[in-house]
């Protein structure tokens, strides 16, 4: 909700719109201008926010052991390569693109990583680099042949696709496995945040969300430009101390099964990676030329052109972008399951990314989404077979119902795009 504020404005402007013709004096007349973005279309996360709480509610009703702090650090850790590679598929989504090979470039890329460790002896931080390099590469290649040669993004992406999961099966081999067992690179899923420092780090962010809003706020006040009352900003900042301070609260509790003998306790290593790189990201897209320009891009391609941004080179940097984080969350996916194998980065992955990516509120059709996007599809897709697994549920009844939440995310998504239209947005 929060993120989605701040980012109407960008969005907007990359449009050549403004949804915000006069100030909001109260929260009241807040309340009412979202109102009116609402029925305009303007939905950004709030179906998928909804759907998460809706989730937690049936999932918690159902069986008593969903809502433990055990099972919320596994979340957690289960949504985390979910959630990098969508961030990265964003970009190319907004571009009204789209990435097949981004699932197995990871499994390319983790593979790699686990080579030159375990055959050469590169040290976690080398090897990691090398392999998001890979990944770089891979979008540079994929980027270059769609804008320089127009080849479809789906033709080249799918050409990739299937090349690429020759890499894992060549290096490694039919049947074989790599382990992923570097102290650091796994520990990024079986080890946890010391609990004093998640506090720190928690109060930290907290703090600085508080000290931008607040900068904003004046700074917008004092030109005279539009801004949100104050005694929103305050509500804003009450409801992230109150999110982030209460899963640092839950996640530092001791959830070992015997805790009388040893203690697992702390937010999971995973967690502050996928939350800097949503920072990062979330910055990059409203506070950076290339931000207004990619919105511009993926609205209108040609106006943007005739406006004089460079087009080409847009569009390579959003799949070199896709391409780097799907390296990412590769390593944490081999992190996950500590190995690399000829399947890593197949399956489903990348089809849980794009869900991920369009039921947080990315927009397929190119010109809308954000960085949180992902991050709340991600967990909404992995809360569904995490629910179902507790349940005891086949696994057609996961397929089932992710398909069906995707195919409604697609749905308020048209349905939206429709309203835009109509409203003149």
């Amino acid at each position: 909700m929060t993120l989605q504020t701040e980012t109407t404005d960008q969005q907007s402007a990359a449009h050549g719109f403004d949804n915000d013709n006069r100030q909001a004096a109260t929260i009241g007349d807040a309340a009412r201008d979202y109102l009116n973005r609402l029925r305009g279309g303007d939905m950004g996360s709030l179906p998928a926010i909804l759907g998460l709480v809706v989730l937690f509610v049936v999932f918690s009703s159902l069986h008593d052991r969903f809502l433990t702090t055990y099972n919320m650090a596994n979340l957690v850790v289960q949504a985390g390569s979910i959630c990098v590679l969508a961030m990265g598929l964003v970009f190319v989504l907004l571009l009204g693109e789209i990435d097949l090979s981004a699932g197995v470039a990871g499994g390319a890329s983790a593979t790699i990583t686990a080579l030159v460790m375990i055959d050469h002896g590169w040290t976690w931080w080398t090897a990691a680099l090398a392999g998001i390099a890979i990944g770089a590469l891979i979008g540079l290649a994929i980027g270059s042949l769609v804008t320089l040669l127009g080849i479809p993004s789906f033709v080249v992406t799918l050409a990739f696709f299937l090349a690429l999961q020759a890499v894992p099966l060549k290096l490694i081999g039919s049947g074989g496995s790599l382990r992923f067992d570097d102290e650091v690179l796994r520990g990024l899923s079986i080890k946890n945040v010391p609990v004093t420092a998640g506090w720190i780090a928690a109060v930290v962010i907290v703090l600085g969300f508080a000290a931008v809003q607040l900068f904003q706020y004046r700074t917008r006040a004092t030109r005279g430009l539009v801004h949100k009352p104050l005694a929103l900003v305050l509500v804003q900042v009450g409801v992230l101390a109150a999110i982030v301070l209460g899963l640092t609260a839950l996640l530092s509790a001791n959830r070992a099964p015997n805790p009388d003998i040893f203690t697992i306790a702390g937010i999971p290593w995973v967690a502050p990676v996928v939350i800097a790189l949503l920072l990062f990201w979330t910055f990059v897209l409203t506070r950076t030329r290339f931000g207004r320009h990619l919105y511009a891009v993926g609205g209108n391609a040609e106006a943007a052109r005739r406006a004089g941004i460079n087009v080409t080179r847009i569009k390579i940097t959003a799949f070199v972008i896709a391409s780097s984080m799907a390296a990412i969350s590769g390593l944490l996916a081999a992190s996950y399951t500590g190995k690399v194998s000829p399947g890593s980065g197949g399956g489903n992955v990348l089809l849980y990314a794009v869900g991920a990516a369009v039921i947080g509120g990315t927009s397929l059709f190119g010109g809308r989404g954000r960085a949180i996007d992902a991050v709340v599809g991600g967990l909404v897709i992995a809360t569904i077979p995490n629910g179902l697994g507790l349940l005891n549920q086949a696994s057609y009844i996961n397929f089932l119902v992710t398909g069906g939440v995707l195919l409604l995310a697609a749905s308020v998504d048209a349905v939206s795009r429709r309203r835009r239209s109509a409203a003149g947005v």
